[in-house]
């Protein structure tokens, strides 16, 4: 929603401006078609050319998360502890019985009860990786620990590279205004034999070129990038948190010690209370009884 305001916004500051301004939209919007073609087809040409496809499909449905913002929302961030507290708790007491569903997180009934997060292939596989792991008996935590922080941070720069690719248009967006800006004027100096108004258009057409580049950039792609890489980073806290409590976990630390450091290392504005916590917790050993 805010994603669209801000558009809104920009398009309403920018151009009503120059409206009460005394200008006028009537050349801006003529000479508008002809320049997106050559300053937008120019950046998405680029664009391909320096991803592959599957980086292309990731960016386009990652544009969307300037609208729809975060996936994890903090009911998520609380049914996030209360699946690794039964499942931390199972495999002290039924080692054996964990392993359906680390093995099947598609079929386990643990995981059932949390269907966003059943859903999210690298939340389960992170999970069923690292206690898989665990339970190979470590003779240092520190070595599973080592792994998953490479994982993250793998993971991390791979969702971030849809931000990444889009800066990378933004960068390009100004450089190929001018380029689009040169072009009106080599035809403005072949026309240079017209009546000074006609001169005055194509030169105004050429600047269109100049100005739509750089609003392009600075207005729309910029803060798109700005906004699915802050999208991300905040996402990556979710990842963030399973990471804090199976650490916590393979140091044999108490489940309820385990998950009050999940529930201290969640971001704040995410973070669930204590008190509703231990509400949750408590109805799930009432449904083990």
């Amino acid at each position: 929603m805010f994603g669209i305001i801000g558009i809104l916004v920009i398009l309403v500051m920018v151009f009503g401006g120059f409206v009460i301004h005394g200008g006028h939209l009537e050349p801006i919007l003529h000479a508008l078609p002809f320049e997106m073609i050559m300053i937008g087809g120019a950046a998405v040409g680029a664009f391909l050319v320096s991803n592959d496809l599957a980086s292309v499909k990731q960016t386009l449905r990652d544009m969307g998360k300037v609208f729809k913002g975060v996936i994890w929302k903090p009911v998520d961030y609380r049914d996030l502890l209360c699946l690794l507290f039964e499942l931390i708790r199972l495999a002290r007491s039924n080692p054996v019985g964990l392993e359906e569903h680390i093995e099947a997180p598609k079929d386990s009934s643990i995981f059932g009860k949390y269907p966003k997060i059943q859903k999210d292939h690298d939340a389960t596989d992170l999970i069923c990786d690292t206690l898989r792991a665990a339970s190979m008996n470590y003779d240092d935590p520190h070595q599973v620990e080592e792994v998953l922080d490479k994982r993250m941070e793998a993971t991390l720069a791979h969702a971030l590279h849809s931000s990444h690719a889009l800066q990378s248009m933004a960068d390009a967006l100004p450089a190929l205004g001018i380029v689009a800006a040169v072009l009106g004027v080599i035809k403005t100096m072949g026309s240079l034999d017209q009546p000074p108004e006609i001169l005055g258009q194509m030169i105004g057409s050429a600047l269109v070129g100049t100005f739509l580049g750089v609003f392009l950039a600075y207005g729309i792609m910029g803060p798109f990038a700005a906004r699915v890489k802050a999208v991300v980073e905040e996402d990556a806290h979710f990842y963030q948190l399973i990471r804090e409590v199976l650490v916590a976990n393979l140091h044999r630390h108490p489940p309820n010690i385990c998950i009050e450091v999940g529930r201290q290392n969640t971001p704040h504005h995410m973070r669930p209370t204590f008190s509703t916590l231990e509400d949750a917790l408590r109805d799930l050993k009432q449904e083990a009884a």
